[in-house]
């Protein structure tokens, strides 16, 4: 596992096989899922990781920037404000993974993410660009959306796995066109944290 964390939150997100149909093949589950119930009844809970991990505080909507350093710039901010992590840790640790390899991850979707020194618990944002940008993605399409994740310094298989699902998440072409269209924040938020049921 631990080498299967490196490689998710190292050099191999570019080269996963997001693009076209392929990638809608992997959506199989979309949640986490545990079993609930008494005696022999069993039923099955799906728990969405963005409920827990994002408020409309932390989306971004038509953010005006030209590059990903403007964006993390931006993000940097917003974790800043919101979670009181420097600012310039948060910017240097996603150029930083960057340079590992883009985490564009095709279909106008990116999903950059870091480590962070002294955090304790995973942090996320969402930012829907007011113009699409280079992000050297998998199939060259510009990038219009992207879900920031910062983990804790040692990730854990939980951390991976919220990695996983948000790129199932994206992965849904229904999910992706009704993301373009959400007037507010709120909205944003409520699709996420319905889906795959939305």
């Amino acid at each position: 596992m631990a080498k299967l964390l490196d490689m998710m939150f190292g050099m191999l997100s570019k080269q996963r096989a997001y693009a076209g149909n392929a990638w809608e093949a992997h959506r199989e589950r979309p949640a986490t899922e545990y079993a609930t119930g008494h005696n022999d009844s069993r039923e099955i809970v799906r728990v969405n990781p963005v409920a827990q991990l994002l408020s409309s505080e932390d989306i971004l909507l038509e953010l005006d920037v030209s590059t990903k350093e403007s964006v993390f710039e931006e993000v940097g901010r917003l974790f800043e404000r919101r979670h009181g992590l420097p600012r310039a840790q948060v910017v240097e640790s996603l150029n930083e993974r960057e340079k590992l390899g883009s985490t564009g991850l095709g279909q106008g979707v990116a999903l950059p993410h870091a480590r962070i020194k002294n955090l304790t618990q995973a942090v996320a944002a969402f930012v829907r660009l007011k113009l699409p940008i280079a992000f050297d993605a998998p199939d060259a399409k510009p990038v219009w959306a992207m879900l920031i994740l910062l983990v804790p310094e040692h990730a854990t298989e939980e951390h991976l796995q919220i990695l996983a699902e948000f790129a199932q998440m994206f992965g849904d072409s229904r999910f992706r066109e009704r993301l373009r269209t959400c007037d507010d924040a709120a909205s944003v938020h409520q699709l996420m944290s319905d889906w795959p049921t939305a």
